[in-house]
């Protein structure tokens, strides 16, 4: 499918979309906390979609009325031999040591970019914990029997926090007492911030945090909840794009961002900061329009998501801008590194990779053809550039943004855009 994005001026006032690194981590909770979850601001992006599917196949029931979510769960009682992750890459690396609770073998699937991405952390670690586990040379499928057993054991956290997540989880479902998960170069500190902080609030025993080294559970502690409310938040992750639109072509305002969130993601302030940007805070939002953009440096070692909004940033600075955590880019939906510079390059931004650091050279952005690598933040980031560049950009397989932000192009015309869609609405 293919969207035009026409050079537009933006105005207006937009919510940001709910946050997909909330909503699956309060899937997870809710399925593992006994009783009834009512969550409140449910997001419904294909990886959300995802979630739910999954822990209906676990035993969850899942109601959904207008904008509340009620999920009933007893624990893991599967239902089905098998799971469907999609594409969703916290999906695959959450639930995978949720699945390994129960004593059935299930097998785990997924679809796109999730068949190549490497998998072997489980071939290591869960036999550690007694489950056993068979894998398609460290990729999918997977087939994993329990249950977990937790014991001590260390982990490298270099390759995506994600992996931890779905751990601290398991292990606080399965009771863990007095053992503890040790990690090494734990990458994306926010989102094991996140995930403890979701744990807390359906009243799972949350670990001591001893410096992100270390993950004690210590015995003896119940904080179960009789009543679990929970609200999923806006999403920094997509705000970042409306917040970067609103800088290339605003003025707008985004509501529903919390500036005290643990998502990594709430780093794109400082960047835009950096970056020279014109933003306020206000009491009914984020304000941002056009101002002096000036190049800049940032590190998005722990929010490697950013790279994309923030690319598109860069290309209407001036000079020269840096970006360091480029390693964290390689597994994502597309290996994203070369993917920016591929389609940046296409709209007339010079992108060179040193090492770990990408270098943009800000200057005047060209309308092209481009394409998405059915990469929703690749999409996003070229929707956003279009919008100042001199001519109309065509982004092919623009359907890619369903997977965390399907409101997005929608959204973007609300503001003014002036945006070809081939159906008028892309949730149908």
């Amino acid at each position: 499918m293919k969207v035009t994005i026409h050079p537009s001026q933006l105005k207006g006032i937009i919510q940001a979309p709910a946050s997909k690194s909330s909503m699956q981590r309060a899937c997870a909770a809710a399925l593992l906390s006994k009783g009834t979850s009512t969550i409140y601001n449910p997001g419904h992006s294909n990886d959300d979609k995802a979630a739910l599917d999954i822990i209906q196949k676990l035993g969850a029931k899942v109601e959904l009325e207008g904008s509340v979510l009620k999920v009933e769960s007893s624990g893991i009682n599967p239902v089905a031999s098998e799971i469907d992750c999609g594409e969703s890459g916290l999906s695959i690396r959450m639930f995978t040591p949720i699945v390994a609770l129960s004593d059935k073998e299930i097998t785990i699937n997924g679809s796109g970019s999730l068949e190549t991405r490497p998998m072997d952390f489980f071939d290591d670690i869960l036999p550690l914990l007694g489950v056993k586990i068979k894998s398609n040379d460290g990729k999918l499928p997977m087939t994993v029997q329990g249950p977990l057993v937790p014991a001590n054991i260390e982990v490298d956290g270099s390759l995506s926090s994600q992996f931890l997540t779905g751990l601290l989880m398991a292990y606080s479902a399965a009771g863990a007492n007095d053992v503890s998960i040790k990690v090494k170069d734990l990458k994306s500190k926010p989102y094991i911030d996140l995930t403890l902080d979701v744990m807390k609030q359906f009243g799972m025993n949350v670990p001591e945090n001893k410096n992100y080294k270390e993950f004690y559970f210590k015995s003896g502690v119940e904080n179960r909840k009789s009543e679990i409310q929970y609200t999923v938040e806006g999403d920094w992750s997509g705000g970042a794009f409306l917040l970067v639109a609103g800088a290339i072509a605003g003025s707008i305002t985004i509501r529903g961002l919390d500036l005290s969130s643990t998502q990594a993601d709430r780093k794109i302030m400082d960047a835009m900061m950096s970056a020279n940007a014109a933003i306020a805070m206000e009491a009914k939002g984020i304000q941002a329009h056009p101002g002096g953009l000036r190049g800049f440096e940032f590190d998005a070692t722990d929010c490697p998501d950013l790279f994309p909004p923030l690319v598109a940033l860069a290309s209407y600075c001036d000079g020269e801008t840096k970006i360091k955590g480029v390693r964290r880019l390689k597994h994502k939906e597309s290996n994203r590194a070369v993917t920016l510079q591929d389609e940046f390059d296409l709209m007339g931004v010079k992108i060179v990779i040193e090492d770990d650091t990408m270098i943009i050279h800000g200057g005047n952005v060209k309308g092209a053809d481009v394409h998405s690598h059915h990469d929703h933040r690749i999409a996003m980031a070229c929707a956003v550039a279009a919008l100042g560049a001199n001519s109309e950009t065509i982004i092919e397989e623009a359907y890619a943004i369903k997977k965390s932000y399907p409101d997005f192009y929608n959204d973007l015309k609300s503001l003014g855009a002036n945006v070809s869609l081939p159906f008028q609405n892309l949730n149908l």
